[in-house]
């Protein structure tokens, strides 16, 4: 298996809704977001699959080595040696998969957000960055292009955390603030017990409202310039604001299930603003 290979069967494996949107791009940005896709999943794995932190820990510590190694042209995990060629066509830089190393770490701490400025950090780290290095690899003129993409990065890892509220708790993590629930007088033993009320579908609304709110706001800082060029990003936006208007429709039941889209329906909404270009 070819180090592209691995990266394709790690991104078609997941079936995630970036995946439909890699599908429209020219051959070597397609192969650049796939390999960038495969390190995220990959690290997201090492802190989702080991039961103990010390090992996860130390496999985190093993893909800083291997940044290292990667930037000095020695790369020995498929991952790198796919990401490799990309570098720097791409802007793909050290310091920004750095910080995305530097996410995983805040799960393996598994320290709740005590407000959303803390928690805005936390996404800045696993998906603001995303973001950026993906409108790097789709192409862009604008510099502006990446505030934009640093935005709708969080705004998408914000619908993640709505949606995966349930899977969460089942790991013992709660990503939702401290102050929210409070606020809106839901404990987190009812997330974690699985207990739906009208408090938590008010806290869940408030969540989305945000989320919406701040891919609104990436949108306005889209320059026109670079829309067809980062069409992909504009992709994974509307499938993910199709998943937050089912759960919505769902009213909310995110703690006993993980609602999703169907793979026909992603592809559809992906062609959409595709040929709207």
């Amino acid at each position: 298996m070819t180090p592209e290979q691995y990266c394709q069967s790690k991104a078609a494996v997941s079936g995630s809704s970036f995946y439909y949107s890699f599908l429209f791009l020219p051959l070597p940005r397609r192969q650049a977001i796939t390999a960038l896709y495969a390190f995220c999943r990959e690290v997201d794995d090492v802190v989702d699959q080991c039961q103990d932190l010390s090992v996860a820990s130390a496999k985190l510590n093993w893909w800083r080595q291997e940044l290292v190694d990667l930037f000095s042209g020695k790369p020995t995990h498929p991952i790198s040696k796919a990401l490799q060629p990309h570098l720097s066509d791409y802007d793909i830089r050290h310091e920004w998969l750095n910080a995305i190393l530097d996410g995983m770490e805040m799960d393996l701490a598994g320290s709740r957000y005590p407000d959303f400025g803390h928690l805005k950090k936390y996404c800045y780290r696993v998906a603001g960055v995303v973001g950026i290095l993906s409108a790097s690899i789709f192409g862009y003129q604008d510099k502006q292009t990446l505030a934009y993409a640093e935005k709708l990065g969080e705004a998408l890892q914000l619908i993640n955390i709505i949606r995966d509220v349930g899977d969460d708790a089942r790991r013992g993590r709660i990503y939702l603030p401290v102050n929210e629930l409070q606020r809106f007088n839901v404990p987190a033993a009812d997330i974690f017990n699985r207990h739906y009320s009208d408090h938590f579908v008010a806290l869940m609304q408030f969540q989305a409202e945000r989320a919406r709110s701040i891919y609104q706001e990436a949108c306005a800082l889209l320059p026109k310039i670079d829309r067809r060029a980062q069409r992909a990003g504009l992709m994974m936006a509307a499938i993910y604001l199709a998943l937050l208007g089912e759960i919505e429709h769902e009213n909310m039941r995110v703690l006993h299930q993980r609602i999703s889209l169907p793979p026909l329906r992603k592809l559809w909404l992906a062609w959409k603003v595709w040929i709207r270009g």
